[in-house]
């Protein structure tokens, strides 16, 4: 019984990126190293790598693959739901 490398991860969950989210970042980073990614709106380069991932990962949910959803506000859900006494 020789399990794989997949195995390893929880077996609930599957992929969490599509195929296509991981090309879109990819060519996101190469256009980043070569100077030549622009940012939406303001058209200004790109040299953050951070950044370079987010746009990728955006393009890939406009293009409609499997991204997981965008995490917002963390910290504000907690103190709204705090009790005022």
């Amino acid at each position: 019984m020789a399990q794989g490398k997949s195995r390893s991860r929880k077996s609930s969950g599957g992929r969490r990126y599509g195929r296509k989210a991981s090309e879109k970042v990819e060519k996101a980073m190469h256009e980043r190293k070569q100077g030549t990614l622009k940012s939406g709106r303001s058209g200004k380069k790109v040299t953050s790598r951070k950044q370079a991932i987010a746009i990728g990962l955006s393009q890939a949910r406009r293009a409609g693959g499997k991204v997981p959803r965008k995490s917002s506000g963390r910290g504000r859900s907690r103190s709204r739901s705090r009790k005022s006494s």
